[in-house]
């Protein structure tokens, strides 16, 4: 691989997107700023450049707060309809079409017969397992693995890493040099398991409040204000584990459990998802429209990406030394 290392962050020379939908264009950026070349496939040329340029001029005042990597060039990109073309000489290639497994197959096959052996393939997919994405790998099935971020790409520093049966050690040591080089907080997860670890915790908290609105318990506004304002701050810094460890006390976690932990077994939760009918998902999306108050999505957009940019310079100051990246990002 053609790049710069330091201190276990190998920073890409040419990042590969392939598929340029929102997660798509948000890697784009992100490898962007960390100074790399991005060569996007799509097979519409004309709407992925108009949506590149588009994320790029909403995102790149962000990023230019965060700090840029020496060469980052916003101007240092292109997108071809040509698969081979895009990939070919990548360091990284990152996959975002959409979350359909036997198309996932299609372009990861194609972008493994396309691609030296020592190519990184990571897949951005929220919920499919490694293996089964690379069923259809013949050439190096060792080098492809999951790669799930979070939305804006941009500014989220959380990769999720996953291996399959085929991945290699050495495949998910290299990809966290390379995520590291983007400005990202890889977490490589122990065992593939549909939806990886965030998602399911996201999914959790998600099917909750989807019951809480169905039931009338609450609208989509005061459910947002309880994370917002509650458990949303703590989580920032803290997690779920270490914001419960406070809760027992001088004891901690071990008093936390035996006097909450018998809450447990109430049937304060449901597990399962509410039937999405049509009355439910009008109140979700009424719910939705009356916070929104008016506002695009882009006018969101820039809220939401200005937002995170003073809170991730804020929640840093607070990670320990350890877990501190070298860099810009």
């Amino acid at each position: 691989m053609s790049a710069s290392i330091e201190k276990n962050v190998t920073v890409p020379r040419r990042v590969a997107i392939v598929g340029t939908g929102v997660i798509g264009c948000g890697w784009a950026v992100r490898a962007l700023a960390a100074g790399a070349e991005v060569v996007a496939y799509d097979t519409d040329i004309e709407t992925a450049r108009r949506r590149l340029a588009d994320t790029i001029d909403i995102a790149w005042p962000s990023m230019e707060k965060r700090g840029l990597a020496a060469r980052a060039d916003r101007q240092n990109w292109r997108v071809t309809d040509d698969l081979d073309d895009a990939v070919a000489h990548a360091d990284l290639v990152q996959e975002n079409v959409p979350e359909q497994l036997e198309l996932k197959q299609e372009v990861l096959s194609n972008i493994d017969g396309a691609t030296p052996p020592d190519t990184l393939i990571g897949s951005s997919t929220s919920g499919i397992k490694p293996t089964d994405l690379a069923a259809g790998c013949g050439h190096a099935p060792e080098r492809i693995f999951v790669a799930h971020p979070f939305n804006p790409v941009y500014l989220l520093p959380l990769v999720e890493l996953v291996g399959g049966d085929a991945t290699t050690p050495e495949t998910l040591d290299a990809a966290q040099a390379v995520y590291r080089g983007l400005g990202m907080r890889p977490l490589v997860v122990r065992r593939e398991i549909e939806g990886h670890i965030a998602d399911r915790l996201m999914e959790a908290l998600w099917r909750e409040a989807l019951h809480l609105v169905n039931d009338g318990v609450a609208t989509t506004e005061e459910i947002d204000a309880a994370v917002v304002y509650g458990a949303g701050l703590r989580w920032s810094l803290m997690g779920t584990f270490l914001t419960f460890h406070l809760a027992g006390g001088e004891q901690g976690m071990r008093h936390m459990l035996e006097q909450f932990g018998p809450a447990l077994k109430l049937p304060w939760t449901k597990l399962e998802a509410p039937e999405l009918t049509n009355t439910l998902i009008e109140r979700v999306v009424a719910g939705c429209e009356h916070q929104a108050a008016g506002r695009s999505i882009a006018e969101l957009e820039h809220r939401r990406d200005a937002f995170l940019t003073d809170l991730l310079a804020l929640v840093e100051q607070y990670w320990p030394e350890s877990e501190r990246l070298p860099g810009r990002i």
